[in-house]
């Protein structure tokens, strides 16, 4: 195990949504496995002014409701509140409220110079002034900063921030996440194909007919429906998690696994993306979408988003992508498949989809590999099958929540499941012309597959997802 130093961690937004849900819970997880430094304090900043006793007590009322406290889990805590400090009055270029205040008095008792870790989990506006003001302030000096997403509302809007950054941080102190990155399922793209012949020799156009990355989700907008009215599912989920989970699939081997090698593999193919046509992009809105408190009545919001991109290759030139997620669909996964080509020669009728390799993010992971085979009987009859192996039973296993890896990456250095400046500059380039020409936004009804405009996306296999 890697010996960290003392740490400061501030959590900007510490009082807000994505804190309580995400983030919070995560570096509650990391003290509970020992993943944590030695010595460290958690410093929340918000608007608000409250004692270090209450931030504690309402930190501890969003690990009940979101993480494993209530459940005979809470040995240490205790020791986790007594690292707990708040700095209330915001903070910007032109007033640092208390922050650098408690800061002083954190550093005091760790000693020395420890190192400071800033996670802006804030909405992208904040994400400007908020650099600006740790470098007013004297607080951007051997730190990481981390950036939640998405990063850049446009284009230009990414080009701008990305520059600003850059101008008060270098590449290698940033931190851009996406949680998506840091999922088992998707950590294991890797050595599914690199570590296994029996996938790696067919991952090209040559063998894969289609490629599918399918995040449906069942659940509504409630809690969230202002950040959301103002983003939609294209702009929080397209240009992100998908974006990265097309790349992911798509990139050439890597020199090696070192961050540096997988990043630039990641680069490669996100240079490689086709700018996307808005001809062959399907928005959607689900019904009672404007009902929601939060939402303008008038809203043209989309909830639902499907695309196909295509990928200008030598190893994928002419396979289709196609990407789907929306909010009040029927079900809610989170998939990468790679439909295979037909075979040729005496078999002329496969069932179903034929072969799938199909890898499930959620949760620990999982692989599913759909072979067609004999159904037993006195006949020569074909049937679909499908194994499955769960990637939390892999022998001495000890999977990692996406949000809990991934702060454990920012402690250690590691910045190979982080996206990188050059990385998102293509992805904006590839998204631009969505933002420039957007699509109609149709009608959906919840529990539904989303707008049946979008099946002939998918064509002619369908979509695996809903058939």
């Amino acid at each position: 195990m890697i010996d960290l130093p003392p740490t400061v961690f501030v959590l900007y937004g510490a009082t807000g949504d994505l804190a309580r849900r995400m983030v919070l819970p995560a570096f509650w997880e990391l003290a509970r496995r020992g993943l944590l430094p030695e010595d460290w304090r958690l410093v929340g900043n918000g608007r608000g002014d409250v004692s270090h006793e209450d931030f504690a007590g309402r930190v501890r009322d969003a690990l009940t409701e979101f993480g494993p406290l209530g459940d005979g889990a809470d040995d240490g805590w205790g020791d986790f509140a007594g690292r707990l400090r708040f700095a209330g009055g915001g903070f910007d270029e032109s007033d640092p409220g208390s922050l650098l205040d408690v800061l002083a008095e954190a550093r005091a008792e760790l000693g020395g110079r420890p190192q400071l870790v800033h996670y802006l989990a804030t909405p992208p506006e904040a994400f400007a002034k908020l650099t600006r003001g740790l470098q007013q302030n004297g607080l951007t000096e051997g730190s990481r900063v981390v950036y939640e997403k998405p990063y850049g509302t446009s284009l230009q809007g990414f080009r701008e921030l990305d520059e600003l950054v850059l101008s008060v941080l270098d590449e290698d102190q940033v931190f851009r996440i996406d949680h998506f990155l840091g999922k088992e399922g998707t950590q294991d793209l890797h050595v599914l194909r690199f570590a296994n012949g029996l996938f790696g020799h067919v991952w090209s156009r040559e063998h894969v007919a289609q490629v599918q990355i399918d995040v449906p989700e069942d659940l509504d907008v409630a809690g969230r429906a202002e950040f959301y009215d103002a983003t939609g599912a294209a702009l929080d989920m397209l240009v992100t998690h998908l974006f990265q989970l097309a790349a992911e699939v798509a990139m050439e081997p890597p020199a090696s696994f070192s961050p540096a090698d997988l990043q630039a593999a990641r680069e490669g193919v996100l240079a490689a993306f086709r700018p996307l046509d808005p001809e062959e992009v399907v928005l959607g809105q689900f019904d009672g979408y404007t009902d929601v408190d939060g939402v303008a009545g008038d809203s043209r919001t989309d909830t639902y988003v499907a695309a196909r991109l295509w990928v200008d290759t030598d190893r994928w030139r002419g396979v289709p992508f196609v990407l789907r997620t929306g909010k009040r669909l029927a079900a809610s996964e989170q998939r990468a498949s790679l439909l295979l080509r037909r075979p040729e020669g005496p078999v002329t009728d496969v069932p179903g989809h034929g072969n799938v390799l199909s890898l499930s993010l959620s949760g620990s992971g999982a692989v599913d590999l759909q072979v067609v085979a004999k159904q037993p009987g006195p006949d020569l009859a074909l049937a679909a099958a499908t194994a499955t192996l769960q990637l939390a039973d892999v022998p001495g296993g000890t999977p990692l929540p996406p949000y809990v890896s991934l702060l454990h990456d920012v402690l250690v250095g590691d910045r190979s499941l982080f996206t990188s400046s050059d990385g998102l500059a293509h992805a904006w380039r590839a998204f631009a012309p969505l933002q420039e020409r957007p699509p109609r936004v149709h009608r959906y009804a919840p529990a539904s597959w989303g707008p049946a405009e979008a099946d002939a996306l998918a064509e002619p296999a369908g979509w695996l997802l809903g058939d």
